[in-house]
């Protein structure tokens, strides 16, 4: 089957499955209480925040339902989209700098990698849409986010192939059934702007039909520079929506839609010599100006939930993703033994690069409330699977070299649609899992879990199969505090080495298994208003795979080297608070101590035996405070403390640690009867000079001070 014909159209299958089930969301987060005169089945609907602005009750993809985090034996970490729109956040790097436990990556092509604990994730199974699995090769659309949820340590009872270090749930905007008419505005001292429209309501007086609507056009100019002069630009627009109805007293349909156009110029980062020092200027893009990606993703989406009685429900939903890439690349490589360009010049090897992927991924839950015997039982039986497919066409140049930079490449004049073989690799992964949460009386719970996984791909010795236990205790000393331990295990299968530069090219990887021991504690202080929470874990991953960069080429020309070098351990411990301290003060932060290393290896060509992983600090903190002058003005403050990091997997190669702060003020008046809210942010505010994500060839070179401005109207 061709790639092109591959592309996104919605199945009769799926059309069917629609029409004749109604799918419809099974989630959302501030209840509404609606009594239902046909069965007199009280119904609540979760649409926005419990407490404060600043602190969320429950994580929704924690336990896959609506239970309350002190009642969840893990560490889960919560962040609303209040905190990031005072933040003026644009991605979701920027989202999830405010939980320590998770550290940047490389941020070349246009996409953005995360690592929770130090163990990075995964594009194919770190990342949650609502509790569905999502392809995230790109930067997320946080516009249409309401929170972001940081489940750490292993989940796959839950979800099935999901990393060590945890997953990334982002729970989108839900209808509501108040009108909700905003409109925004930002800019930067760049010159870009992005404007918002977020709309909500109820469609028919009966409120039995609601929606909620995102739209975003976004013109970014980066502040790094091509070598002929200009930057590098982005050009993004957003559409998303989701409609839910009431189709009986009983049935919840919920349908979502987002659609997203990305393009922008490659910037891969900046390049580090030996001794970890930036080479060249920090604003120098070696990347060719002609360079780009552009991504068109949509998602196609539905949900059920049919409420059997006041306990008992079942939810279904399925979910279509195609993601399409074209990459125009000029993919620029020091030469063999140098560290000078500006002298001995670089390399420039062009491709035409397209990608096709494709997610079907679809769920049923079965959950209730019932007592036996005097225990308390919130239980839940499901499966979900994944049906995943990708193609590849590539036109490749001749390999040349630059001897002078500043004098750009002309344009190739290459086109993917060249390329007679076309890659392709697909798999099917089902997945069955049951849950229970006991509570024996007023100070203890028990939670056991259980789940069967499957991966099937074509081949003999291809199919991966897994069994992932989960078990947890929960001790409350008192009624805002409890204690807890949990035991888990992770299963991630790995597929196929991708990439032409890796001398493993091709070659099929074992699944990594990990194991997790967890003790913690969560307290609500203040009447609740204020949730302090801290963990110690230790987790321990067997076939480690590692991408090691080769001291020199090997004779194919190759620069790197894929292996599974044995065990991978991490230890630490993290700490974090969020909420309201006081009538006028509101606060969150976290900060974390992380021991990783890899504790066995089996490679002959390099032992990695008491390494650390590449971005995995030993100390990580973070702070954003608000604080409320008078009804109309508050002021921001926050810091980000990231500690020294290695650049590369034989650590000869450090980062320094850095500290960056930032400020903000915002505004709020009445203008003929709407809100409007004026915001001014300053980005590192003392103009720290700092390396963030990446190895020694794709370094993130951390911006200076950088002002960002913003209008938002309330209707």
């Amino acid at each position: 089957m061709s790639l092109l014909s591959r592309s996104f159209k919605v199945s009769p299958i799926c059309v069917a499955v629609v029409s004749a089930l109604a799918l419809a969301p099974a989630v959302a987060d501030e209840t509404k209480t609606e009594a239902v005169s046909s069965t007199n089945i009280e119904r609540i609907s979760v649409t926005g925040r419990s407490f404060n602005d600043y602190k969320v009750g429950s994580a929704s993809g924690a336990m896959r339902g609506d239970i309350s985090l002190m009642d969840t034996p893990q560490s889960v970490a919560v962040i609303p989209d209040f905190i990031t729109d005072e933040q003026l956040a644009t991605n979701l790097s920027e989202v999830l700098v405010n939980d320590s436990s998770v550290t940047g990556g490389s941020e070349k092509w246009n996409r953005q990698v995360f690592s929770i604990r130090g163990f990075e994730l995964s594009s194919g199974s770190g990342y949650l849409i609502n509790g569905q699995q999502q392809w995230s090769h790109y930067v997320q659309p946080i516009e249409t986010l309401q929170q972001v949820e940081v489940l750490k340590g292993p989940s796959s009872m839950l979800y099935g192939q999901s990393g060590p270090g945890g997953l990334i749930n982002m729970v989108t905007k839900k209808p509501t059934y108040d009108t909700v008419f905003d409109l925004g505005f930002d800019t930067d001292e760049h010159g870009s702007t992005r404007f918002q429209l977020d709309a909500g309501g109820a469609i028919n007086e009966a409120e039995t039909i609601r929606y909620r609507t995102v739209l975003v056009k976004q013109d970014s100019t980066y502040w790094r520079e091509y070598q002929d002069g200009t930057n590098q630009e982005r050009d993004r627009w957003l559409g998303y929506l989701n409609l839910e109805f009431d189709i009986t007293d009983d049935l919840l349909l919920s349908l979502k839609y987002d659609h997203t156009q990305d393009k922008t110029g490659i910037d891969r980062g900046g390049w580090l010599d030996s001794s970890g020092d930036l080479i060249g200027g920090e604003d120098i893009i070696w990347d060719q100006p002609w360079a780009f990606t552009d991504n068109t993703i949509t998602n196609m989406g539905a949900d059920i939930t049919y409420f059997i009685s006041d306990d008992w429900k079942i939810k279904a939903g399925y979910n279509e993703q195609q993601f399409n890439r074209q990459r125009l690349d000029s993919s620029p490589s020091l030469m063999s033994g140098s560290e000078d360009p500006f002298t001995d010049g670089y390399y420039v090897s062009p491709f035409d690069r397209y990608d096709d992927w494709q997610h079907k991924t679809g769920y049923v839950d079965f959950v209730g409330n019932f007592s036996t015997g005097g225990l308390d039982h919130q239980f839940l039986i499901g499966a979900n699977m994944l049906d995943y497919y990708y193609g590849q066409l590539k036109d490749s140049g001749a390999k040349k070299q630059l001897v002078m930079p500043g004098q750009p490449l002309p344009k190739p004049d290459l086109d993917y649609n060249n390329d007679e073989t076309l890659y392709e690799s697909e798999y099917k992964h089902y997945g069955f899992y049951i849950q229970d949460l006991i509570t024996i009386n007023d100070e203890w719970q028990v939670l056991a879990g259980v789940r069967y996984d499957e991966q099937k791909k074509e081949g003999a010795g291809n199919n991966s199969y897994a069994v992932s236990p989960k078990f947890g205790v929960i001790y409350s000393p008192a009624a805002n505090g409890s204690i807890y331990v949990n035991y888990s295990k992770s299963f991630t299968p790995q597929g196929i080495v991708n990439n032409d530069e890796d001398a493993s090219n091709g070659m099929n990887l074992d699944p990594e298994y990990g194991e997790q021991y967890e003790i913690g504690t969560k307290w609500e202080l203040f009447d609740g208003s204020l949730l302090l929470t801290g963990a110690i874990f230790d987790i321990t991953v067997s076939n480690v795979t590692v991408q090691q960069e080769l001291e020199t080429p090997d004779p194919e020309g190759n620069i790197y080297m894929t292996t599974q070098e044995g065990e991978q351990r991490h230890k630490g411990f993290e700490m974090g608070a969020q909420g309201q301290v006081s009538d006028n003060w509101f606060m969150t932060g976290s900060m974390m101590y992380l021991d990783a290393e890899y504790v066995t290896s089996t490679s002959d060509k390099k032992n990695l035996d008491g390494m650390t992983p590449v971005d995995a600090p030993e100390w990580s903190a973070n702070i954003w405070t608000r604080y409320e002058m008078t009804d109309n003005l508050a002021l921001n403050f926050g810091a980000i403390y990231v500690g020294e990091r290695f650049a590369n997997t034989s650590n000869t190669v450090t980062k320094d640690g850095y500290v960056r702060f930032d400020m903000g003020a915002a505004y709020t008046m009445d203008v003929m009867g709407s809100d409007v809210s004026v915001r001014l942010n300053v980005k590192n505010l003392f103009d720290e000079e700092y390396l963030a994500g990446g190895t020694t060839t794709d370094v993130t070179v951390g911006e200076g001070r950088h002002f960002g401005l913003a209008l938002e109207a309330k209707f």
